[in-house]
C-alpha cells in the first residue's frame, strides 16, 4: 500500500480485518437490540452476512480489485440475513460496484464509493428510517465527501471518516426515541461501525479512541481488544470440504453458461466464488460432495490446480477418499432425483413459507406449503437460503411468505436476483399471518386477485407472541426487569408481567375488539399439552364470546404464539 492509495490486496486485507472485528463483537451488538427478549440478533445476523463474503474474499490468492469486489458483493448478498445484513450487503454492493473496475483507491475514490454504498441501500428499503444504519453510513458518506474536497491523505481522510460515523451513531437516540428510552445506539449502526473500526485498525495498526456519550452504552468498547488477523471460523458451516479448481475452457464461456455452472455449483454448495475470462473459469465452494463439482467442471473443459480441504477435521485425506466414494454414490441418487424432477409438470403456483418449528411446519405441510425453510426469531434464514428454495419449487409464480418482519428484507432480495420465476413476496411478519395468508388463497384467482386476497387475509388477524425478558430497560414507558414476561402484539410491547397467565391475558385483551370471534394459541418447545389446555381453558372463561383454539408450533424462545380473528 502506498501512503495515499489502497490497491487489492489491501482491500482484501482490510474487509476481512472488518469481518473479525464484528465478529468479536457480534454479542455486544446483540445486547444493544431495543427490545430485551432472548433473540436480539442484529450482530449474529450482519457477523454471519458479512463472514459469507469474508470466506470468500479469503481464498483469492492472488488478488485484483474486480475479483475481491465481486467477491465481496456476491458473497454478501448470498449471505445476507436479516434487515441489517441485507442492508450491509447492499452497502457493499453499491461500495464495490463504484471501485471494481479501478487498481487503486485513492480517497476521491472511497469518497465515491459510500456515496453509491448510502444510494444503493437507501433504494433498497421502502421506507427508509432515520436514526438507523442508513443514518449513520449517510453520515459517513456526508464526511467522506466533504474531506475529499480538502487536501487530506489516506490515513488522515479514514480516520476523520470512522470518527464522523461515530459522531452520528453517538446521536441516533435523538433521532429514534425508543432508542433514548432504552438507553442504547441503534445496533445495526454499531456493527456498521464495527466494520469500519476493524477496517481502520488493520490500516493504521493503532487503536482509535473514541469519545463515548455519557448516559448512552458505549458506541465503542474499549475494553475489547481488536483481534490480528485470524483464520475463518469454518465450525458451524453446513458444507464440510472447501473445494477449489481451475477449468482449462474448450470454448468461452457464454453468460448463460456460466449462469447454469453457477446454480449447479449453488445446488450442491454454497460460498461460490466463480471467475471466468476467456481461457479458463477459476472455482471455489464449499461442499460435500468435492466429485460431483470437479465432473461438472470437465462438462466445460480439462481440470487443473485441483485443491480440496477438509474445513471439519484435520485428516485431509482419508476424509476426502471416503467423500469421493460418497459422492459417486450421492450422485447416483441425485441423479436420479434430478431426473425425476425434471419429469415433473410446472405448475402454476408455488408456496415457500419460513417456518419458527416443527408444528408449525406440519401446518403449513397441510396448508399445501412446498417448501419450508426452517428460521424465524431465533434465526433468520439467509437470502441464499430462500434461493435454494425457489430454485426446488417448479412453478411459475412463488408466493414467500417471511413470517417475519426481519426476513422480509432478505426474500425481496432473493426475488431480485430471480430471473425465470415469478416471485411474490408476501409482507408477512408473524407465522400466524403466514397461516392467514395461505388460508386466503384461491386456487381459481389469477395471481393480482390471489395477492389482494392474501394481504387482506393478513390484514384480517391480530398477531401476538409471549417471551421473557433478558435485561432490565424501559421502553414505551413501560419499566421492564430481567427474567419479566413480555406480550408483545403488532404495535409492540403490550404487556409486562411476573406472571405467565397475567401477561398473557393482559395482552389478549389488547389484541380483541368487539367483533373478535376465533383465538388460536400456538404454544412452543417449552410448553407442556397440559399447560396449553390448560391456559385454553383460562381463556375462553375471561373471553367467553370467542372460540379458543390450540396448536402445537414447537417454536424456540417464545412461549406461545397467538392469533386473533
Amino acid at each position: 500500500m502506498s501512503a495515499q492509495t489502497i490497491d487489492a490486496k489491501d482491500l482484501q486485507r482490510l474487509f476481512l480485518a472488518g469481518a473479525n472485528r464484528i465478529e468479536s463483537q457480534k454479542e455486544y451488538i446483540n445486547e444493544l437490540n431495543v427490545f430485551p427478549v432472548p433473540d436480539g440478533d442484529t450482530g449474529s445476523n450482519m457477523s454471519m452476512t458479512i463472514m459469507s463474503a469474508a470466506r470468500e474474499v479469503a481464498k483469492i490468492a492472488d488478488p485484483d480489485m474486480a475479483g475481491v469486489c465481486k467477491a465481496i458483493s456476491n458473497g454478501s448478498l448470498r449471505g445476507a440475513r436479516g434487515n441489517s445484513g441485507v442492508i450491509l450487503s447492499q452497502l457493499f454492493r453499491g461500495f464495490t460496484k463504484a471501485v471494481s473496475k479501478k487498481e487503486e483507491l485513492g480517497v476521491e475514490d472511497l469518497a465515491l464509493g459510500f456515496e453509491r454504498a448510502v444510494e444503493t441501500a437507501y433504494k433498497a428499503v421502502m421506507k427508509p428510517k432515520e436514526g438507523t444504519i442508513l443514518t449513520v453510513a449517510k453520515g459517513v458518506a456526508d464526511k467522506a465527501q466533504e474531506l475529499a474536497l480538502e487536501d487530506v491523505e489516506l490515513v488522515d481522510f479514514c480516520e476523520q471518516t470512522v470518527a464522523h460515523g461515530y459522531e452520528v451513531l453517538a446521536h441516533t437516540p435523538e433521532l429514534l426515541p425508543v432508542l433514548k428510552e432504552a438507553g442504547v445506539v441503534d445496533s445495526g449502526g454499531q456493527g456498521l461501525m464495527e466494520v469500519l473500526q476493524g477496517a481502520l485498525d488493520a490500516l493504521t495498526g493503532k487503536t482509535t479512541e473514541l469519545f463515548v456519550p455519557e448516559g448512552i452504552k458505549p458506541v465503542a468498547n474499549p475494553d475489547v481488544v481488536v483481534p490480528e488477523r485470524k483464520e475463518i471460523s469454518t465450525d458451524d458451516i453446513k458444507f464440510g470440504y472447501c473445494t477449489e479448481f481451475i477449468v482449462l475452457l474448450n470454448k468461452p464461456m457464454t453468460e448463460d453458461d456460466e449462469k447454469e455452472f453457477k446454480q449447479y455449483l449453488l445446488s450442491i454448495g454454497d460460498s461460490l466464488v466463480c471467475v471466468a475470462d476467456e481461457e479458463i473459469c477459476k472455482i471455489h465452494v464449499h461442499t460435500n460432495h468435492p466429485g460431483q463439482a470437479f465432473e461438472k467442471g470437465l462438462s466445460y473443459g480439462a481440470l487443473s490446480n485441483m485443491k480440496v480441504d477438509n474445513m471439519r477435521i484435520e485428516h485431509e485425506e482419508k476424509l476426502f477418499k471416503d467423500a469421493v466414494r460418497q459422492a459417486e454414490l450421492q450422485r447416483q441418487a441425485e441423479a436420479q432425483a434430478e431426473a425425476s424432477k425434471q419429469k415433473e409438470e410446472r405448475k402454476p403456483n408455488g408456496f415457500i413459507a419460513v417456518s419458527a418449528g416443527d408444528g408449525f411446519t406440519e401446518i403449513f405441510k397441510g396448508l399445501g406449503v412446498d417448501r419450508l425453510i426452517e428460521g424465524g426469531q431465533t434465526m433468520n434464514p439467509s437470502t441464499e437460503d430462500i434461493l435454494n428454495a425457489i430454485d426446488e419449487v417448479n412453478a411459475d409464480n412463488i408466493y414467500v411468505m417471511p413470517n417475519n418482519k426481519n426476513i422480509i428484507l432478505a426474500a425481496e432480495q432473493a426475488r431480485d436476483l430471480t430471473e425465470d420465476k415469478n416471485i411474490i413476496v408476501l409482507p408477512t411478519k408473524t407465522v400466524p399471518q403466514g397461516i392467514a395468508a395461505m388460508i386466503g388463497f384461491m386456487p381459481d384467482a389469477d395471481v393480482e386477485e390471489n395477492i389482494s386476497n392474501m394481504k387482506d387475509s393478513i390484514d384480517y388477524i391480530a398477531s401476538g407472541e409471549v417471551t421473557y425478558a433478558v435485561r432490565d430497560t424501559v421502553i414505551e414507558g413501560k419499566e421492564i426487569h430481567k427474567g419479566d414476561y413480555m406480550g408483545i402484539n403488532d404495535d409492540g410491547i403490550a404487556a409486562v408481567g411476573s406472571v405467565l397467565e397475567e401477561t398473557i391475558m393482559e395482552l389478549i385483551e389488547s389484541m380483541t375488539e368487539e367483533d373478535s370471534e376465533l383465538i388460536t394459541l400456538y404454544y412452543g418447545q417449552e410448553v407442556s399439552e397440559e399447560q396449553a389446555s390448560e391456559l385454553a381453558e383460562m381463556v375462553e372463561e375471561q373471553f367467553s364470546d370467542c372460540d379458543v383454539e390450540v396448536n402445537y408450533g414447537g417454536q424456540p424462545v417464545y412461549y406461545y404464539m397467538i392469533s386473533v380473528e
